[in-house]
């Protein structure tokens, strides 16, 4: 089996480190609708009819206005007038799905994403493309601790996902006990775990590293980013790169060295930092790319509810619902950036093994309740940007950031705000108690665990229902299945973050992807009808 390259390794490393709406009837799609978006008429005695192609130059609808839909959407509309001519549908009134800013006390702050990881350059690409490139700003610290029994312990330098590589380090941090510590070297003369095909990160881990490795390390780091369980995940889509090297490596520590040599390798320059964020906050993205859209003549369509997709002639006819009427429009091809249970439902008719794979992928609530206190009253041995909370700690928080230490723009000298994240799978009672009561909780949480005064100046909760998709084992295959099912519905494609991951760079390199496929299919579409 041919060893991946290091350029393969690195990328897929920085992977590692890092609504469905209420359907309206389906069966909109089939009426005949003026070409205006007009009501439909339904005392209207006129017999339906064909439609004509609508223009020399394609039309493509993008169905889901967040980050991944816009990225698609400025990838078509940047092929220039005579490519393509875009229309982009959300069902919401605002843009950017789980990318947005809200105000806390005075400050705007970030109520989703607030960094982007920098050795993957998607993200990166697309702040420099709607001009805000000139605002990137490093964070200021990048230390961060685990709760662990019953303090808060430094993560050691050297990790590759929870899997250490450097023992010193870890032994320093005692974030693992003697026992657990010894137990790791054993990785090096047991047989090498077989790996036919994906397999659990939890259990892979466990067995090569021991329990506590997984409890200590792994548990705490997956769950600060997929909300979900070690021995529920894919070792294949959460690690990537490490579970390249751990099926031609007996040790998964040699595993894991090779992955963070090959990271290195790859960057070049030590002085780099890891992630990246925005000056006023990752949610400006929205807005300026919105702008750039628009002055590329994308139709942006918010508080519009695709409810029903259908093939027609030669494209595909969508049922628009606007909440005062029900539209029908016409496209030569169709791109999908929706969570999987909004796109399992628009392929249920046009691709129905497609759509069941989809209906499969389970998504994590999140909560994320954002704190200001008074700076005056917050512990001065308060370092670091964060903190991250295992599984068996019993607690609702799964991560916290110190926004105030993290972020130079944020800095106040009356208030120190803090994020804390809430909610892993399967916990969605956690988020449905009533604000006060999460505030609470949260609060008390954090007084525990670093000091904070239980009293806070102001509060805000966000809550992000079925915000995280949940890879289980064999993930990365059955979104391959998908994409090999939609070649029978030419002129459909898929992006979003239940492909090929969660992270903003994931998610536009899936769009990009998407919108290329679809860029292609028009493209060959006019071949064709040139003869």
């Amino acid at each position: 089996m041919a060893r991946p390259s290091l350029r393969v390794i690195a990328g897929d490393l920085a992977s590692t480190i890092v609504n469905d709406t209420v359907a309206v009837a389906e069966a909109a799609i089939d009426l005949v609708l003026p070409e205006d978006g007009t009501p439909i008429d339904e005392n209207s005695t006129q017999p339906k009819t064909k439609t004509p192609r609508l223009s020399n130059v394609p039309r493509v609808a993008v169905i889901g206005g967040g980050v991944a839909g816009m990225a698609a959407a400025l990838q078509l509309a940047q092929q220039g007038k005579k490519g393509v001519k875009v229309t982009l549908f959300e069902a919401t009134s605002e843009l950017g799905g789980k990318v947005k800013l809200h105000e806390v006390a005075g400050h705007q702050l970030d109520a989703g994403a607030e960094s982007m990881i920098v050795a993957r350059p998607e993200a990166i690409e697309l702040v420099k493309a709607v001009g805000l490139g000139r605002d990137l700003v490093a964070p200021k610290t990048t230390s961060a601790s685990i709760w662990r029994r019953g303090k808060l312990r430094p993560i050691p330098k050297g990790l590759v996902g929870g899997v250490p590589t450097d023992l010193q380090a870890l032994a320093a941090s005692e974030l693992m006990s003697l026992q657990g510590l010894m137990r790791l070297p054993l990785d090096h003369v047991l047989n090498q775990t077989v790996i036919e095909d994906d397999v659990s990160l939890g259990e892979y881990v466990g067995a090569r590293l021991g329990r506590e490795a997984v409890d200590a390390l792994v548990d705490p780091l997956i769950g600060g980013v997929y909300a979900g369980w070690p021995d529920d995940l894919s070792f294949e889509m959460t690690m990537p790169a490490l579970f390249r090297l751990a099926r031609h490596e007996k040790s998964l520590l040699q595993a894991a060295q090779e992955t963070k040599n090959a990271g290195e390798s790859q960057s070049g320059d030590p002085d780099v930092p890891l992630f990246m964020g925005l000056k006023g906050g990752i949610g400006r993205l929205i807005a300026a790319t919105r702008t750039k859209l628009e002055s590329k003549n994308v139709k942006v369509r918010t508080e519009a509810v695709v409810t029903g997709l259908r093939p027609y002639e030669n494209g595909w006819r969508l049922a628009v619902n606007t909440g005062h009427k029900v539209e029908r429009h016409n496209f030569d091809a169709v791109i999908l950036a929706l969570p999987a249970p909004g796109a399992a439902r628009l392929l249920r008719k046009p691709n129905t093994p497609a759509s069941s794979i989809l209906d499969g992928i389970n998504y994590a609530s999140v909560g994320l309740v954002t704190l200001v206190y008074d700076r005056k009253h917050v512990p001065s041995s308060l370092t670091g940007s964060g903190l991250l909370v295992p599984s068996d700690a019993g607690m609702g928080t799964k991560a916290a950031t110190f926004v105030s230490n993290k972020w130079g723009w944020v800095d106040s000298e009356e208030d120190f705000i803090v994020r804390v994240s809430m909610g892993r799978f399967g916990q969605s009672d956690l988020l449905q108690v009533d604000d006060t009561e999460l505030v609470n909780l949260a609060g008390d949480e954090l007084n525990s665990m670093t000091g904070l005064p239980t009293e806070v100046k102001a509060a805000n909760i966000t809550r992000w229902g079925g915000a995280l998709p949940q890879y289980a084992v064999g993930h990365r295959g059955r979104m391959a299945k998908v994409r090999e099912l939609l070649v029978d519905t030419p002129g459909i494609a898929v992006c979003g973050a239940a492909y090929d991951g969660v992270g903003l760079s994931a998610c536009i390199s899936s769009a990009n992807i998407a919108a290329g496929q679809i860029a292609t299919y028009v493209k060959q579409q006019k071949e064709l009808a040139r003869g």
